[in-house]
């Protein structure tokens, strides 16, 4: 085996925590995809020889693509920061695809993502290597071209606000119980049966995509959640059950194709965030074959 079949055979050992890191980065599996395969064709014209720890190379070096591609994400202003729903990872409620396990752990649940999507990427890069991955900050340092002491301030920063995510639930019966509630009481436009499965600060995301300025919107509060429970009452006919990053969710078809997508974050027995994700073009992206579509 020459030095550059060996380092192919090294890669591909590592290829699963990479795709799990540039998720947490990105917050979207297509784009982890991207990300890694572009750290492929940068590692194949790289020299690893006198490299200590070969794991923690291969992740600062896909970091530092995520950092390139989050930059351009911004820089590009294609919606509104508020705007964007992560890209949900979907499974059959049976359970979560073993490829996707590795993704979810540590449960990167809907809910931090979202925090994590609001990060400066240099904040988001600090705390995704030192707090999920314990890179060292004098290396972390070198990728956003500061100090080891002005990293460690933003891996703080991001850890502050990372701390206001909601901790879900873990009962996923309860979950769906909770889900499914929901889900009747829109059916029903049942506004009272509505508001008691909400949590009085709830939030509920609505990602129609880019197409026009203001499309996509956050609703705060039960009541006002509560009536755009017709939102729901439309699709309900066509939701299915499935798991939305390892929690209870739904996956809305009809005829076939996937209109809409829905995360549910629970928290002390009650829906503490929704995030619905109808935008069609995202919606193409995600992998949805487990569940035959």
């Amino acid at each position: 085996m020459n030095e550059r079949e060996w380092l192919a055979e090294r890669f591909e050992d590592n290829r699963t925590h990479l795709r799990a890191v540039a998720y947490r980065m990105l917050g979207s599996v297509s784009e982890a995809e991207d990300a890694v395969q572009e750290f492929w064709l940068r590692l194949s014209r790289s020299d690893p020889r006198g490299v200590e720890n070969l794991q923690a190379w291969f992740t600062t070096g896909v970091a530092r693509v995520c950092l390139d591609m989050l930059r351009s994400r911004r820089s590009r202003r294609e919606e509104p920061l508020e705007a964007r729903i992560p890209e949900p990872i979907v499974s059959p409620e049976e359970g979560v695809d073993p490829e996707h396990e590795a993704l979810l752990a540590d449960s990167v649940g809907l809910a931090l993502l979202v925090v994590l999507e609001r990060l400066t990427p240099p904040e988001r890069l600090a705390f995704v290597l030192h707090d999920m991955f314990a890179i060292p900050f004098d290396e972390i340092a070198v990728l956003v071209e500061r100090t080891p002491a002005a990293a460690r301030q933003l891996a703080s920063r991001a850890r502050r606000r990372v701390q206001g995510a909601p901790v879900p639930d873990l009962d996923i019966v309860g979950q769906r119980e909770l889900v499914d509630a929901f889900l009747a009481a829109a059916r029903d436009a049942d506004f009272d049966a509505l508001v008691a499965v909400l949590d009085p600060d709830v939030v509920l995301r609505i990602d129609r995509g880019a197409r026009r300025r203001g499309a996509s919107r956050d609703v705060r509060g039960a009541l006002a959640v509560a009536k755009r429970g017709v939102v729901f009452a439309r699709l309900a006919p066509f939701a299915r059950p499935a798991l939305v990053n390892a929690a209870a969710g739904l996956v809305v078809a009809r005829h076939g194709r996937v209109l809409g997508v829905a995360g549910f974050t629970v928290r002390h027995g009650k829906i503490v965030e929704i995030d619905l994700l109808i935008a069609p073009a995202r919606l193409r992206k995600l992998d949805l074959t487990a569940l035959g579509y």
